[in-house]
């Protein structure tokens, strides 16, 4: 049988010509493409709006899913990694913190294995105890690449380097070039993560579990690269593989 991937749902904050309704529950298509094409069956996980029914919704959640997708989105609540907003912080959506930081935690206890992109890398580092930049352009002035590319940010716009025997490495090798669209970045590293990937100005562009495969994480979008760039499937084709180790 094939694994079941959960993604994490996004919300759709303002009606749209074909949505009309706030707060929809959204995933990306091309994320749930990548999943089907690789061979995976994906289903999607909503947040509750009510606190107090996370652990709940997480405690039976977790006995549905092999592995988890954590997508991209909006900005992180800093409160949950010890810090105030600053002004260049955009929009949070503090439900959707809180439970995928619960969701995330029970994941790993579980063993279960965890691919995350932009946001969702985010997350999975300040889950595990670290950090961001709440803004790259205010708190590191050494960048020197635009990482906010706003919509055009699916295309390839910048290198990022590998590290050498890393997990991402067996994947697509020493160099890529990726797309970008982000103004917040890893900044402490949280328990049992190393750096797998950097931009040439010292941005953390991926992350990994120091031990095993546990857990890797992307700053770029691959869903928006690999129907021409077919290095960044295997993003999601390893995902479905350390997936099916863990089958229920």
């Amino acid at each position: 049988m094939r694994p079941t991937i959960a993604i994490v749902a996004d919300t759709m904050s303002e009606p749209s010509p074909v949505i009309n309704y706030n707060n929809a529950d959204i995933i990306p298509n091309m994320i749930k493409n990548a999943i089907i094409q690789t061979g995976g069956t994906p289903i999607v996980l909503p947040f509750p709006e009510q606190y107090g029914l996370v652990n709940t919704l997480v405690d039976q959640y977790i006995h549905l899913f092999d592995g988890l997708m954590l997508p991209g989105g909006p900005d992180i609540d800093p409160q949950f990694y010890g810090e105030d907003p600053t002004p260049q912080m955009g929009e949070v959506v503090y439900p959707e913190d809180v439970f995928e930081l619960a969701l995330i935690r029970a994941t790993v206890k579980q063993g279960k294995p965890i691919f995350a992109i932009c946001r969702g890398m985010q997350i999975l580092n300040v889950a595990l105890g670290g950090n961001l930049y709440q803004d790259l352009e205010t708190d590191f002035p050494t960048a020197t690449i635009r990482h906010g590319i706003g919509p055009n940010g699916q295309y390839p716009t910048h290198p990022v380097r590998v590290r050498d025997g890393s997990h991402l490495h067996a994947l697509i090798g020493k160099r890529a070039t990726v797309n970008s669209r982000h103004h917040q970045a890893v900044q402490r590293l949280g328990a049992g993560l190393q750096v797998s990937a950097t931009a040439p100005d010292g941005v953390v562009e991926a992350i990994e579990s120091t031990h095993g495969d546990q857990c890797l994480g992307v700053q770029w979008h691959p869903e928006n690269l690999y129907l021409n760039d077919h290095l960044q499937l295997r993003l999601f084709a390893d995902l479905v593989r350390r997936a099916q180790g863990r089958r229920i």
